[in-house]
Protein backbone atom coordinates (compact mmCIF):
# COMPACT_ATOMS: atom_id res chain seq x y z
CA UNK A 1 0.00 0.00 0.00
CA UNK A 2 1.28 3.20 -0.78
CA UNK A 3 0.49 6.43 0.89
CA UNK A 4 0.71 10.06 -1.36
CA UNK A 5 1.88 11.69 1.34
CA UNK A 6 4.65 9.64 3.65
CA UNK A 7 5.37 6.86 0.38
CA UNK A 8 5.16 2.84 1.53
CA UNK A 9 4.29 0.77 4.55
CA UNK A 10 6.68 -1.56 4.46
CA UNK A 11 7.26 -4.85 6.97
CA UNK A 12 10.77 -5.27 8.51
CA UNK A 13 11.25 -8.66 8.89
CA UNK A 14 8.41 -9.20 11.66
CA UNK A 15 5.24 -10.25 11.86
CA UNK A 16 2.66 -7.40 12.48
CA UNK A 17 6.01 -4.92 12.31
CA UNK A 18 5.58 -1.90 10.06
CA UNK A 19 6.67 1.67 10.14
CA UNK A 20 6.13 4.32 7.67
CA UNK A 21 8.73 5.23 5.28
CA UNK A 22 8.76 8.74 4.03
CA UNK A 23 9.59 9.06 -0.05
CA UNK A 24 13.42 8.89 1.07
CA UNK A 25 13.24 5.84 2.20
CA UNK A 26 13.91 6.97 5.94
CA UNK A 27 12.16 5.97 8.76
CA UNK A 28 9.05 8.38 9.95
CA UNK A 29 10.91 8.34 13.61
CA UNK A 30 14.26 9.34 12.17
CA UNK A 31 13.01 12.18 9.85
CA UNK A 32 11.24 13.62 13.57
CA UNK A 33 14.31 13.45 15.77
CA UNK A 34 15.84 15.63 12.38
CA UNK A 35 13.46 17.95 12.86
CA UNK A 36 13.72 18.01 16.60
CA UNK A 37 17.35 18.56 16.47
CA UNK A 38 16.80 21.55 14.26
CA UNK A 39 14.50 23.28 16.67
CA UNK A 40 16.77 22.20 19.46
CA UNK A 41 19.82 23.65 18.04
CA UNK A 42 18.03 26.94 17.39
CA UNK A 43 16.57 27.61 20.62
CA UNK A 44 19.95 26.50 21.65
CA UNK A 45 21.69 29.37 19.84
CA UNK A 46 19.27 31.89 21.24
CA UNK A 47 19.95 31.11 24.32
CA UNK A 48 23.30 30.87 23.74
CA UNK A 49 22.71 34.40 22.68
CA UNK A 50 20.76 35.44 25.95
CA UNK A 51 23.99 34.20 27.75
CA UNK A 52 21.64 30.90 29.35
CA UNK A 53 24.41 28.73 28.16
CA UNK A 54 23.66 26.01 30.45
CA UNK A 55 20.20 25.65 29.64
CA UNK A 56 21.28 25.72 25.80
CA UNK A 57 23.61 22.66 26.37
CA UNK A 58 21.26 20.68 28.61
CA UNK A 59 18.81 21.40 25.63
CA UNK A 60 20.90 20.46 22.35
CA UNK A 61 23.68 17.86 23.92
CA UNK A 62 20.67 14.95 24.61
CA UNK A 63 19.43 15.29 21.15
CA UNK A 64 22.85 15.33 19.55
CA UNK A 65 23.90 12.40 21.45
CA UNK A 66 20.49 10.63 19.81
CA UNK A 67 22.27 10.35 16.35
CA UNK A 68 24.88 7.45 15.61
CA UNK A 69 25.28 8.55 12.00
CA UNK A 70 25.13 10.92 9.69
CA UNK A 71 27.58 13.19 11.65
CA UNK A 72 27.92 14.86 7.84
CA UNK A 73 24.85 16.30 7.09
CA UNK A 74 24.36 20.20 7.96
CA UNK A 75 22.18 19.59 10.98
CA UNK A 76 24.56 17.31 12.81
CA UNK A 77 27.65 19.80 11.39
CA UNK A 78 25.65 22.84 12.64
CA UNK A 79 24.44 21.43 16.12
CA UNK A 80 27.83 20.11 16.91
CA UNK A 81 29.71 23.46 16.05
CA UNK A 82 27.17 25.20 18.27
CA UNK A 83 28.07 22.78 21.14
CA UNK A 84 31.46 23.16 20.50
CA UNK A 85 31.05 27.36 20.88
CA UNK A 86 28.50 26.74 23.94
CA UNK A 87 31.29 24.70 25.88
Amino acid sequence: MVDPELGELGNYGKPDTRRRVTRSGAPRSQQAKSYELRAATSLARLWGEQSRRTEALDLLAPVYGWFTEGFDTAGLKDAKALLDELR
